[in-house]
């Protein structure tokens, strides 16, 4: 029977950390040391200032909660359930208990010797870290040193593919175009040309009766050999193909692709049934699509979107930065790193596309080629943070002209806002679904209108116009001149020093969504509609710190930093007495950001809802640790803001 129970524990234990870090033997010398004990709801397991006892808790059924007497009254700062390890101040320290833990329901306990562990956590780094890193619940001493949080969540979390990825170098797979344009030996170049026309490629694959392939026709081929001798256009393709094509088989391994294409100079490879080139056409790749395939290199990405004019080709290089992002997120580099790879990646494809917005337009438009504008990205992409494709949050600001050029200049940039979104819807982003785009003729003004709104929203800060400084006031120049922008932020902070009362208000807005301090099992989850059930991540944790930061750090007419890590870091530097607390909120930031964008890539979402029973346990803890820095900056608000005696 003792042996049942001890395997029965063993097979509870593994699955929570630190216990998963264990190995078997270890696990089995633990589970052969600990108590199982039963408390009653409202029975107390020990009390604030008691003795640290010799052992720890691990929550086995029920739920314990972890209190403090506040004004004569007993308040549940934390809750823990299945799995949660608490009371480990006899193992750090062995201080008096600074928290009472009280059952909030029948519970079933374990009680871990310290003895047993004490070897443990000197022999393994894991555990060590684990409790150093404040993931049991009730530390309170520890939890600021989110740092520490990361590295055991980096230690712990990370999956990594082994086999890599098609886009990283070390793939061992490959991919081809699949079909493949093609066209029969004695169709007319005519024919061809009008085939690759239609597929948007830039090569045609010439093949037999058979479907074997027998030869090729690449743009290069109908300069040098049709345009440039003149013949004419009812040329057939076999005059002009370059032959015979080097074939391979589709198992290759990358290498060897990457290899062969090297060894015979070629731009293009075709691949068949059998390898040869006397079997059935498989596909095609070019010495193109070989240098796209090294996506782990940003700077080769960035560099073939500023080479390309074609929208479908933006698009391919846009859904493969998607698969960056997924690999930097799985093997945990760092989210300042992966969030400025994808800002700037965003931003060359704006560059990009407002480039060629310009170019279809200047038949129409050429007295206005050099009018001076500003493509603006707002929200989270203002704050360079977007790192998945969701709605898009733009404006356009521009020179102000002539009353008797106002009318065309107001065309000519409305529609070159539109040719602009088209490239980046055609890119994957969204439509924002309340029209904060730079095609809703609202938002595409020239920079005097611009100042005007911005000083009514300062002016005159009710609701309306503090939800408008949420969007607006993180706003970037993401294309076009810098100036416009960088005067329009002169503007608002003439307009903050004027001594009215807005910071007040844009303080206390800021405070609107208060920290999830009370979620317990399943979160504080939405109530009702689509996403009821889910946890709100945007809503209840990233949108608190966000306009914390961006009060704060108005208030102090901080210009240039837009980014909310980037602005707590600035705030650490700014006010030495709070710094571990500001620091502490960019690293909170960091982790919900960084979860949001794995949930998003799962489940083909925005990533903002979040089913709780999808986190596991180190997940659940790190976020509930991760919380903490919104109250305290809240705090800091109110008493700064004086908030407690402003408006109702």
């Amino acid at each position: 029977m003792a042996n049942v129970i001890v395997n029965r524990i063993i097979d509870f234990l593994k699955n929570y950390p630190p216990f998963s870090f264990l190995s078997e033997e270890l696990l089995g010398q633990v589970a052969r040391e600990v108590d199982l004990l039963y408390f009653e709801t409202d029975e107390l397991l020990f009390q604030k200032g008691e003795p640290a006892k010799s052992y720890f808790f691990v929550v086995k059924e029920g739920a314990i909660k972890l209190t403090e007497q506040v004004a004569e009254k007993e308040e549940t700062v934390e809750f823990c359930d299945e799995g949660d390890v608490f009371g480990v101040l006899a193992l750090l320290g062995k201080r008096p208990y600074i928290l009472n833990a009280r059952a909030n329901e029948p519970s079933l306990v374990i009680a871990v010797p310290v003895g047993i562990f004490e070897t443990i956590l000197k022999e393994n780094s894991q555990v060590s870290l684990y409790f150093a890193s404040g993931f049991a619940a009730g530390q309170v001493v520890v939890r600021s040193s989110l740092s520490q949080t990361q590295k055991v969540r980096a230690l712990f979390g990370t999956r990594r593919n082994e086999n890599g990825l098609m886009l990283f170098s070390g793939q061992r797979t490959i991919r081809y175009s699949d079909p493949v344009i093609h066209c029969p030996l004695g169709a007319t170049v005519a024919e061809a040309v009008a085939e690759m026309a239609r597929a948007k490629v830039g090569s045609i694959l010439v093949v037999d009766g058979n479907q074997h392939p027998r030869g090729i026709i690449t743009d290069k081929d109908l300069r040098n050999r049709l345009i440039a001798p003149g013949l004419p256009y009812d040329t057939p393709v076999d005059r002009i193909m370059s032959h015979p094509v080097i074939t391979a088989k589709t198992d290759l391994e990358f290498s060897q692709v990457y290899l062969t294409m090297i060894k015979h100079r070629l731009h293009h490879l075709v691949f068949t049934e059998d390898g040869s080139p006397d079997s059935a056409l498989q596909g095609i790749i070019s010495d193109h699509d070989i240098l796209l395939s090294q996506g782990n290199s940003p700077a080769v990405l960035i560099k073939a979107l500023q080479e390309s004019d074609d929208v479908h080709e933006l698009a391919k290089l846009r859904n493969q930065a998607e698969e960056m992002l997924r690999y930097y997120l799985e093997n945990e580099l760092a989210i300042d790193f992966i969030a400025g790879i994808l800002t700037e990646i965003n931003d060359t494809i704006i560059r990009k596309a407002i480039e060629m917005a310009k170019k279809r337009l200047e038949p129409r438009f050429p007295e206005l080629q050099e009018l001076e504008f500003s493509f603006l990205v707002l929200g989270s992409e203002g704050r360079g943070e977007q790192l998945l494709r969701t709605d898009l949050d733009n404006a356009l600001v521009y020179q102000d002209v002539s009353e008797n050029r106002r009318e065309q200049t107001e065309n000519f940039m409305q529609l070159l806002a539109r040719d602009v979104m088209e490239v980046l819807f055609s890119c994957g982003f969204h439509s924002c679904p309340a029209e904060m785009m730079a095609t809703n003729p609202r938002w595409c003004q020239p920079l005097s209108q611009w100042k005007r709104y911005f000083s009514q929203w300062i002016r005159e800060p009710d609701p309306q116009s503090l939800m408008m400084a949420s969007i607006f006031f993180d706003f970037r120049s993401a294309g076009g001149k810098q100036a416009l922008a960088d005067a329009l932020t002169q503007h608002v902070y003439d307009e903050i020093d004027q001594g009215n009362v807005f910071l007040n208000f844009l303080a206390k807005n800021a405070l609107l969504n208060p920290p999830p301090l009370g979620f317990f099992r399943n979160f504080m989850i939405e109530k009702s509609g689509k996403h009821a059930e889910k946890f709100d991540i945007k809503l209840r944790a990233m949108m608190p710190l966000a306009d914390a930061a961006r009060v704060l750090v108005l208030s102090h007419r901080v210009v240039g930093i837009n980014n909310t890590f980037k602005r707590y870091e600035k705030l650490a530097e700014l006010e030495p007495n709070q710094a571990t607390l500001f620091r502490d909120a960019g690293k909170a930031y960091e982790i919900f950001m960084r979860i949001r964008a794995l949930e998003g890539l799962a489940s083909e979402s925005s990533g903002r809802f979040i089913q709780p029973n999808s986190l596991g346990k180190l997940q659940r803890q790190l976020l509930k640790n991760a919380f903490f820095p919104i109250d305290e900056i809240q705090k800091i608000l109110r008493v700064r803001f004086q908030l407690d005696y402003f408006g109702s």
